[in-house]
C-alpha cells in the first residue's frame, strides 16, 4: 500500500501559483496513471487504484497548505497506512526552479505543510520530493511563494514537474533507491 502527497492550497486563486508545484504534480501523475483525484474525503481529494496489484492513494490536501496534515492523517488512519509508505511532494525554496531532490526522510526545513504533516503523524520519516521553484531576494517569501511562474521559469518548473512525476513511477515499478539514485542527479 502507497500513499502520495502533493501539497497545495485549494480554490482557483492560488491554482498554479509556485506554493501549489505538489498539487500539479499530482495532475500530472494522476493523468500519467488515467485517473481522477476527485473523490472529496479526508479534507482532501482522493483516488484509490490498483498498480501492479498494488493499492495506491494520490491525495491532495484540501486543508490549506499549514493544516496538510489534517488530511494525511485523517487517510492514513483510515486505510492503515504507515509512515514508510507515505511519500509527500512539495515545493522548495531552497533549489533551482524545477531541481529535484528525493529523500527518504529529514525535517521540514521551514515548510509549513511538512511541518504539519509532522507533527500529525508523529515522524519525520516519510519519503518525499521536492521540487525547486528558487526565491527572490527582493520579493517576500509569502508573496513570492504565492506568486506565478514566470514566463522564463515555465519550461524549467514543466520539467521538474515531468521529471518527479517520472520519479513517483520508478517509485512504483522498481523502489525508491532506484528513484533517487535517477533523480537526485538530475540538473534543472
Amino acid at each position: 500500500m502507497k500513499l502520495i502527497v502533493g501539497l497545495g492550497n485549494p480554490t482557483k486563486e492560488y491554482e498554479k501559483t509556485r506554493h501549489n508545484t505538489g498539487f500539479m504534480v499530482m495532475d500530472s501523475l494522476a493523468k500519467e496513471l488515467n485517473v481522477d483525484i476527485s473523490t472529496s474525503k479526508f479534507k482532501g481529494e482522493y483516488t484509490k487504484l490498483k498498480y501492479k496489484g498494488e493499492d495506491v492513494f494520490l491525495l491532495k490536501p484540501m486543508t490549506y497548505m499549514n493544516s496538510s496534515g489534517e488530511s494525511v492523517i485523517q487517510i492514513m488512519n483510515f486505510f492503515k497506512i504507515k509512515p514508510e509508505d507515505l511519500l509527500v511532494v512539495y515545493d522548495d525554496l531552497d533549489m533551482p526552479t524545477g531541481k529535484l531532490r528525493l529523500r527518504v526522510s529529514g525535517s521540514a526545513g521551514g515548510h509549513n505543510g511538512v511541518k504539519s504533516i509532522i507533527a500529525h503523524v508523529g515522524t519525520q520519516n516519510f519519503k518525499r520530493i521536492r521540487v525547486g521553484i528558487d526565491k527572490h531576494p527582493r520579493i517576500p517569501v509569502i508573496d513570492y511563494v504565492l506568486g506565478r511562474f514566470s514566463k522564463e521559469e515555465q519550461p524549467y518548473i514543466e520539467e521538474g514537474i515531468n521529471n518527479a512525476t517520472k520519479a513517483i513511477m520508478m517509485y512504483l515499478d522498481k523502489d525508491f533507491t532506484a528513484a533517487m539514485n535517477e533523480f537526485n542527479q538530475k540538473k534543472a
